[in-house]
Parts: structure tokens; C-alpha cells; sequence
């Protein structure tokens, strides 16, 4: 299953679920740059739609970022969670 998924579909998905977490249009989200900080100005996630978004990574993915990633540091920014996941992507 997610052993097909190559990073720009990984990145298109990651997107969509940051726009839903943080209730922004899905397009605008899609047309950011992948270093857009995900608790900056243009996306502004909070930490309750960070909690969100970790869930519905969690849900698709089978990666468990708070749990992998103690510090966080993967939550930078759309290309920083993108290069995460895929790095812990479960092989099936």
C-alpha cells in the first residue's frame, strides 16, 4: 500500500491534511512553497491542529511522529514533514 507512494504523493497528501487540520482552502495550501513554516504566517497551525495533523499522519501513514521525533523538529515546515514521513513510511 504505501510502499507505491513516492515523496510528491506523500507531499500531496501531507498538504491536504495540513489545510484540513489548520481549516485553510486545500488550494492555497497546495500552491505554498514545501519550505512554508507550518506554524508560521501563511499556515498558522496551532498547537491543537498540530495534535490534528500528527493523528491524521498517524491514521494514514502508520508514522508516529511524536513518538519518532521527540523534539519536533519534523513539524518545521511542509518539505521538513514531507521528508519525515517518507523516511519512516512502513514497508509492506
Amino acid at each position: 500500500m504505501t510502499d507505491t507512494l513516492d515523496r510528491a504523493a506523500v507531499e500531496r497528501e501531507l498538504r491536504a491534511m495540513i489545510a484540513e487540520a489548520a481549516r485553510l482552502d486545500a488550494a492555497a495550501v497546495a500552491a505554498l512553497p514545501a519550505d512554508t513554516d507550518l506554524f508560521g504566517p501563511e499556515i498558522a497551525l496551532t498547537s491543537l491542529a498540530g495534535v490534528t495533523l500528527l493523528g491524521a499522519v498517524d491514521a494514514r501513514f502508520g508514522v508516529d511522529v511524536a513518538t519518532l521525533d521527540l523534539s519536533l523538529d519534523s513539524l518545521q515546515s511542509i518539505a521538513t514533514l514531507t521528508d519525515f514521513v517518507t523516511a519512516h513510511l512502513p514497508a509492506y
